[in-house]
């Protein structure tokens, strides 16, 4: 049956998708981890309480090395920010914790190309700085004490559970030391797994959708949306109509790089890639999800803030990388119909499917099978510390649920 055919066409393309990427996931939400386990979110806390050069650079870094979930980010920046951060502090950790993570660079570079690697992490830092531009000249203090307001009426967004969850090592010693540890070991398969629970939807969701666009919409109706048969035109349209895109399609996260990747071989441009994969964080949840954090004024500043500063990163991005020939000319973005085959990335899958394999097994036998239901809890007070959810303590290495350590 033709129906049938064509779901298992789209099926097959979401599922040649996910295999080569499936090693890259698990090796970077395994370094996500390690790094999250060291670095206490309290900490993260006292680092951004300022919108200045060097602050904003420590959130840069700090959410860099944070939550790749746009969902788990956002919770967290009005957490940072109820806790005493800056503001503008507060939106960069937001920023860079989904646009500039280990994860989505490695890939970007597996399904498209290294190239868009080089311009996420090129652009993200340009987009940073007109956002602490922007906040400087058209945010006024009582808007950010209106927001501020609003953020501590804790009014339930998505993944406050997560968010809430310090799963740091609280133990002294040296890095390597304190990683090594068996109370290192576990916070590393907390946080693994958590972070995998708070992504997996969109992953699946941005599969299947990348599956469905890529067997059933043809060429030609992406060449015809993003002008291609006028080179300066497409340049200039794809990162306008890129974000666009990505708030129509409701996926955030990671979830949209394959999309992406279907997007590419219709004809977008290549700044039209980065503005579209920029855009996760103004998607239609999270902009409902900004109204109840900070209050409807505020989302719209966001929103519009945003999606200027992606446009204008995307920009700089397009024309400098043309300038210096890093664009791809080939449009062979990896997502077609294969089969398995015994090659480096079968080999890599196998090798990080047994290192999941290994946390997911510690995560439960250490008693952490609870947190995964407290995820969507309520967010705590403006003056509580993270010390959990409803009860838990860090699983770092103070209070764990039962299992112990």
């Amino acid at each position: 049956m033709p129906v049938l055919a064509a779901i298992g066409h789209a099926l097959a393309v979401a599922g040649s998708m996910t295999w080569q990427i499936t090693w890259s996931l698990i090796l970077g939400f395994t370094l996500s981890a390690i790094v999250q386990a060291v670095v206490r979110r309290q900490t993260v806390v006292t680092m951004l309480g300022s919108d200045r050069p060097a602050a904003l650079a420590r959130a840069t870094g700090l959410g860099a090395a944070s939550s790749s979930c746009s969902y788990a980010a956002v919770a967290l920046a009005r957490s940072l920010f109820r806790k005493g951060a800056n503001f503008t502090a507060a939106m960069v950790f937001e920023i860079a914790s989904t646009n500039l993570v280990i994860e989505l660079g490695i890939i970007l570079a597996l399904l498209i190309g290294w190239q868009f690697t080089l311009a996420e992490f090129a652009g993200g830092p340009l987009m940073i700085i007109g956002v602490a531009v922007a906040f400087r000249v058209f945010v006024r203090q009582r808007l950010i004490d209106a927001a501020r307001e609003q953020a501590d009426r804790g009014l339930t967004g998505s993944m406050e559970g997560h968010a809430a969850m310090d799963m740091s090592i609280t133990s002294g010693g040296s890095f390597w030391r304190r990683l090594a540890s068996r109370q290192g070991y576990t916070s590393v398969s907390h946080i693994f797994v958590m972070e995998w629970a708070a992504v997996i939807r969109d992953v699946v969701i941005g599969l299947l959708i990348a599956g469905a666009v890529g067997a059933w919409v043809p060429d030609s109706f992406w060449q015809h949306l993003f002008l291609t048969s006028s080179p300066l035109a497409a340049r200039l349209w794809g990162p306008l109509i890129g974000p666009v895109i990505s708030v129509l399609s409701f996926v955030c996260s990671i979830g949209n790089v394959p999309l992406a990747a279907v997007l590419w071989n219709g004809g977008i441009s290549f700044g039209g890639v980065v503005s579209f994969i920029f855009a996760d964080l103004i998607i239609i949840p999270i902009l409902l999800i900004y109204r109840k954090y900070y209050g409807t004024k505020m989302t719209l500043v966001l929103f519009g803030i945003f999606y200027a500063t992606m446009v204008i990163a995307a920009y700089i991005v397009e024309f400098s990388f043309g300038v210096l020939g890093l664009i791809p000319v080939a449009r062979d973005a990896k997502v077609g119909e294969t089969g398995l085959q015994w090659n480096y990335t079968t080999y890599l899958n196998i090798v990080f499917l047994v290192l999941a394999a290994a946390l997911l097994v510690r995560f439960f036998r250490s008693g952490g099978g609870p947190m995964l239901r407290m995820m969507g809890g309520s967010p705590p007070g403006p003056g509580r510390h993270d010390h959990g959810v409803a009860g838990h303590h860090d699983h770092g290495g103070r209070a764990l649920p039962a299992g112990g350590r």
